[in-house]
């Protein structure tokens, strides 16, 4: 015997209703089973004749009862948005998706600010990432999981899959929000990711049903669920027309907050988050401005290197700077000569060395080792 909730399920499958139509549908019909057991006159009044006449055709071939063993024979599980664990932010959102896919721990989609004061940031940014913005992304994943945040993105290669994978690293949640079924792998480089996620402390989700493979508009669809699903937006590195930027975008509609950190003035994968800075995002060089913005309490101290530690934990570019300003502060034209490196490398370098608390920029463009 189906339920009201497996009818929603059978809507979720046909790709012609989205949430827009299908809250007119209740609307019109009270339940989500009287929508689908109405007649194609009814229902064209709704949805239209052409779209009515496409669902009619698809509910005489579909099983919902079918399709639930497949969910179950494949471990995948749903929640729709009237269940008491759809993710409470995700519901606020305009059009939030009316069924949820996931495979992993449903528990850490629930309750964004329960009584542990649960918090859920995602950390996002291009796919062709440079030594900077892997780095960046890594030591602010791990200070963001330290300090309590569970990391939403989008499994893509680079920095989502670095968020993903750092979360997991130190013993931190994360959620994947894919632009296909929750049963496939998109990219199938990530698959290892995948895997840990749906086995260890993480969960995919997705608004799509089972093997619906990726297309093109499904990747902005799936950055504003990762976007509802987070209280912010942290970019760490991406272009001007990254995608990352639309997920940003999506945030601020959503009224939530926008971080962005500075990279490189000559890269151009550090466009992207100054035009979210000079657009107002919080400039960000650790958690703690993260949660400066939320008015939020540490919950512990992010790992940073101190002052008798900064040489053990430095690389070899970082040693050089590091020796170079033990005596004085020196400008930045100046630390190009001594180091022998371009200057781009220098402002990559040091850009790092800021990120990690190990030098730190004075007004007068100079810099010196962080005390």
């Amino acid at each position: 015997m189906l339920d009201e909730k497996n009818y929603w399920l059978g809507f979720s499958v046909f790709s012609g209703i989205g949430p827009i139509k299908f809250k007119k549908l209740l609307e019109q019909f009270s339940s989500a089973k009287d929508a689908w057991n109405a007649s194609v006159l009814d229902l064209s009044e709704v949805i239209g004749e052409k779209l009515a006449g496409r669902f009619d055709d698809f509910r005489h071939k579909f099983s919902i009862k079918d399709y639930i063993n497949q969910l179950e024979e494949k471990d995948v599980s749903f929640i729709i948005l009237t269940d008491s664990n759809y993710p409470e932010l995700l519901k606020q959102i305009r059009n939030p998706p009316f069924v949820l896919y996931y495979k992993g721990d449903v528990e850490i989609l629930h309750s964004v600010e329960n009584d542990n004061g649960s918090r859920y940031i995602a950390v996002v940014g291009t796919r062709r990432t440079t030594s900077y913005g892997r780095e960046v992304t890594k030591i602010l994943t791990e200070e963001l999981v330290a300090s309590g945040f569970t990391i939403v993105s989008g499994l893509a290669i680079g920095i989502d899959a670095i968020s993903h994978k750092t979360a997991l690293e130190n013993n931190g949640k994360t959620i994947a929000v894919l632009g296909c079924g929750v049963d496939c792998c998109y990219p199938l480089a990530n698959q290892h990711i995948y895997n840990s996620i749906v086995n260890d402390n993480g969960c995919v989700v997705s608004e799509y049903p089972l093997t619906q493979r990726p297309t093109k508009g499904s990747f902005p669809a799936r950055n504003r669920i990762i976007a509802g699903l987070a209280m912010g937006v942290l970019v760490t590195e991406g272009a001007e027309d990254s995608g990352s930027l639309i997920t940003a975008e999506y945030a601020l509609k959503f009224g939530r907050k926008v971080f962005a950190v500075p990279g490189s003035i000559t890269s151009l994968l550090s466009k992207g988050p100054y035009k979210l800075i000079a657009k107002g995002a919080r400039l960000v060089t650790s958690a703690e401005d993260i949660l400066e913005e939320f008015k939020m309490p540490s919950f512990a101290k992010a790992p940073r290197g101190k002052q008798n530690s900064k040489f053990k934990n430095a690389t070899n570019e970082e040693k050089k700077i590091l020796n170079i300003l033990q005596n004085e502060p020196l400008h930045f034209d100046e630390l190009v000569r001594r180091t022998g490196f371009e200057s781009a490398k220098t402002g990559s370098v040091l850009s790092i060395m800021e990120i990690k608390g190990l030098v730190k920029g004075l007004e007068s463009g100079q810099f010196s080792i962080a005390s």
